[in-house]
């Protein structure tokens, strides 16, 4: 192993001349990592069923909610269990058949619980969406909405009171058969139907339809059976250290729709019939000080976020908000789902270590939707790793060549227990070479639901091909970028994090709003570069109109590159995925298009009409938005007759 240097003031390993040759646990004919074996700890569910029923008798474990004023509310295992019953029946009764798929659109709370549980409880595939949290962009919502209820096949959508006050265009387009129920509506239903025998699901039968990202392309509906996510669940918590494990409780604002939220949070806590406590991801945005408050408080020992909460904290976080807080019970601080900065991680280490934080907790992951979760992990209670690299060696084929004032890059660890990882460069792979990821593991997705082709496209002979591209030193994983995100310039390639990076940091620039791609004018002998950033709320007009400049010069100073455009947009304007990440390919082609637009002012007139459209939408569907009290037994639900 490489011996890392360690940054005296934060703590931190940091190797300036990181190397690239083979590792003696790399194959030096594909360029392959792995951790040999799977975990030791006993697999103990089939189901995930089968993990709530074993959960089911505590009473003094469960889930704490926290409101926007942090007072809580604790849901034990026994209540969800309860709760799932309940639903499922009422699920069962209304003729949700095993299969079929329910669609979910709650906030953070109570029935998002009832409703998922009580959808596997009925034997049918609950798939979480996302709430209408940015109404201003209430016609993509709709458009995107529609989408993945089509995609997914929802048979039904269940959802919050007020959110289905919201839905009745999105439902409109897909027209589930059952229509769009709220709990209360669903159980007014339960009792007036014919229940049906519980059903109980195998371990290979389908348990979650999960979205990917959705950051370069339409989010894909990812198919996941209970064996993959049971595998990697326990996987999970087969890496805390022993210490950790007995003692172990969660704190996490991570939507519940995010694979990071439900299957790196939820799913382990009951897994070990431990603790996890939640708060609203509105809740995080707003104040970023609920999530440490609620660590300390609750004495949370492992807790997730991606890279750009870390920053928001940082940028945020008052120190008279910090009164009383310490974070040394905070030993894991997981970050992945999207780049991780070492920048970030650095200026974490050094705002909070006076609160307790360790630099040994900085955690860097990586994953992906269509693994259910995690594929590598940085090695637990070692302060991160990084390299920095000549950026002409990190283009796909080339061998990274260390450069102390070149790019630095973040490990993100080694395989998790059971997973393999190859770096292909073309058709082979080359120890050390940068090239696509692929990887093999016990909690690959079955494919993409009804989409044979994208399947075959990405899952080949065990292997998945994850669209990011990096390379492996030391066994361990360094990411460049994700191949379809690259900006190509004048026949070179460049990463668009550290262009976006350089130009989010400029005064007057709103942090982490910056998007960097390539196009071809018309007319144009070549490519040329666009940066798009948005100002900040506060800025002044001197600070608007010096931002084209100033990026120019940003970037220019960082990369050595300037800038062809720099087009600054009111906050709010860049479009991000479900889960909050920059969507750079569809910024560039709304942009191309002419429709690049900031998000409408949310007024009580526009939400009044926002209602009242779905209102109608619901009724010029003829799918149901409640139950209608004179339904028989015999009723589809569908608000048409029943075909003979």
């Amino acid at each position: 192993m490489i011996e890392l240097d360690r940054d005296p003031r934060t703590g931190v390993s940091v190797d300036p001349g990181l190397g690239t040759a083979g590792a003696p646990d790399a194959d030096p004919a594909i360029g392959r990592a792995a951790t040999p074996g799977a975990s030791s700890r006993p697999r103990r569910s089939a189901t995930l069923i089968d993990l709530l029923e074993r959960s089911a008798d505590r009473d003094d474990r469960g889930l704490r909610l926290l409101d926007r004023h942090e007072r809580e509310r604790f849901l034990s295992w026994r209540r969800v269990a309860a709760g799932a019953e309940r639903t499922g029946a009422a699920l069962a009764a209304l003729g949700v058949r095993p299969g079929d798929r329910v669609a979910l659109v709650f906030p953070t709370g109570e029935e998002f619980f009832d409703a998922f549980f009580g959808a596997l409880a009925a034997g049918a595939v609950p798939v979480p969406l996302y709430p209408p949290v940015r109404l201003g962009r209430l016609g993509e919502y709709h458009r995107a909405t529609a989408g993945m209820l089509r995609a997914a096949g929802a048979r039904v959508v269940l959802a919050d009171a007020r959110i289905r006050r919201l839905l009745g265009q999105a439902v409109a387009a897909a027209r589930p058969e059952l229509g769009c129920l709220t709990l209360d509506g669903l159980a007014g239903a339960a009792g007036r139907l014919r229940p049906r025998e519980p059903h109980r699901p195998a371990p290979g039968d389908l348990a979650l339809v999960q979205f990917s990202s959705g950051t370069t392309v339409d989010p894909k509906p990812v198919a996941l059976s209970h064996r993959a996510i049971l595998a990697q669940v326990e996987m999970l918590n087969g890496l805390w250290p022993e210490r950790e494990r007995i003692v172990h409780s969660g704190a996490s604002w991570l939507p519940l729709y995010h694979d990071m939220g439900l299957i790196g949070c939820i799913f382990p806590a009951l897994e070990l019939g431990t603790d996890m406590t939640l708060l609203p991801p509105e809740v995080f945005v707003a104040r970023p000080a609920t999530w440490l408050r609620a660590i300390s408080r609750f004495r949370a020992t492992v807790s997730p976020a991606p890279n750009f909460a870390y920053g928001l904290c940082v940028a945020k976080v008052r120190d008279e908000e910090l009164d009383g807080v310490d974070l040394s019970s905070w030993r894991i601080a997981l970050n992945g789902a999207e780049a991780v900065s070492a920048r970030t991680l650095r200026s974490f280490i050094e705002r909070f270590r006076p609160w307790g934080f360790r630099p040994e907790a900085m955690t860097p992951v990586y994953g992906l939707a269509e693994a259910a979760l995690a594929v590598t992990f940085s090695d637990l209670g070692r302060p991160f790793r990084s390299g920095r690299f000549e950026r002409a060696s990190l283009e796909p084929g080339e061998a990274p060549c260390p450069d102390p004032g070149g790019r630095e890059l973040v490990s993100v660890g080694r395989p998790v227990p059971g997973f393999e990882v190859e770096v292909r460069d073309g058709d082979a792979g080359r120890v050390g070479h940068v090239g696509r990821v692929w990887v093999r593991g016990p909690s690959l997705m079955e494919g993409y639901l009804g989409r044979l082709r994208e399947t075959a496209r990405v899952l080949r002979d065990g292997w998945l091909d994850t669209g990011d591209l990096g390379f492996l030193s030391g066994g361990e994983l360094f990411l460049t970028g994700r191949a379809k995100d690259l900006v190509i310039l004048r026949g070179r390639n460049y990463g668009p994090e550290e262009i976006e990076a350089a130009a989010a940091a400029v005064p007057g620039a709103r942090a982490g709003c910056a998007v960097a791609a390539s196009y071809l004018p018309e007319e144009s002998d070549g490519e040329e570069l666009v940066v798009f950033v948005e100002a900040a709320r506060d800025a002044s007009d001197g600070l608007r109109e010096r931002l084209p400049a100033a990026v120019r010069e940003a970037v220019l100073g960082a990369l050595g590159l300037r800038p062809d455009r720099v087009e600054v947009l009111a906050p709010g304007t860049l479009p991000r995925t479900s889960s909050g990440k920059l969507r750079r390919g569809e910024t560039l082609r709304r942009w191309l298009a002419g429709e690049l637009a900031p998000p409408e002012p949310v007024t009580p007139l526009r939400l009044a009409r926002a209602m009242a459209g779905s209102a109608w939408g619901y009724l010029r569907s003829g799918v149901r938005s409640e139950v209608d009290p004179a339904d028989s037994t015999g009723s589809t639900g569908s608000g048409r007759p029943e075909k003979a």
